[in-house]
């Protein structure tokens, strides 16, 4: 269960460099009063481990399912969505699945989670030649051990930052990545941010 899902043409639609039409100025559009500040509206409530690993995405993200794991492939017993923003050009994608060997695991099992840490790594580096790691650390949610890997690698056609979050529990394993263009930083932020927060 430590290869990820792969859906890369899924993923370089998401992160597609071009300026969306919308975005685009017209010169002759008419103006209209502002409207009325309406509240903020959340997006998809994301809940993996029994919900111990949970959070909330900004609104405009859309979910779709993912084939489900390979046995050939080691992904056997996963299952995962992928969150996409159009507006953002961002993509989240969340799997979950049985440990390797389907091996207990404590929720904060450091030994686990370096090998899972590994595992993803030498994935990761295999499938993406300029795969670079650039940060690592752990910080725990409800009492789950939670490890967050940083990285940057080319994807969807363009250079982008990835932030990975492994957990397990139990027989069970997630992995989160939050994949987005490079120049976006401040949105890639805040949206890690509120993984990590578990908000």
């Amino acid at each position: 269960m430590f290869r990820t899902f792969s859906h890369a043409a899924l993923i370089a639609a998401a992160l597609a460099l071009a300026t969306p039409a919308s975005a685009q100025t017209h010169s002759h559009a008419t103006k209209h009063p502002a409207a009325a500040k309406k509240p903020a509206v959340e997006g998809p409530k994301v809940a993996l481990l029994g919900g111990k690993l949970s959070f909330t995405l900004p609104a405009g993200y859309s979910a779709s399912s993912m084939d489900a794991g390979d046995d050939q492939k080691g992904t056997g017993g996963a299952k995962g969505t992928m969150y996409q923003s159009p507006k953002e050009k961002r993509v989240v994608l969340t799997s979950e699945g049985p440990t390797p060997n389907q091996a207990a695991v404590t929720d904060y099992d450091a030994a686990f989670l370096d090998a899972a840490v590994q595992g993803f790594v030498k994935e990761q580096s295999a499938g993406l030649p300029d795969f670079k790691k650039t940060g690592e650390r752990e910080f725990t949610l409800k009492g789950l051990g939670v490890r967050e890997l940083d990285s940057t690698a080319t994807q969807g056609g363009g250079p982008t930052l990835q932030a990975t979050f492994i957990a397990g529990s139990g027989n069970s394993m997630t992995i989160v990545q939050v994949i987005s263009r490079a120049d976006d930083q401040k949105g890639h932020a805040a949206v890690v941010k509120r993984i990590a927060a578990g908000q």
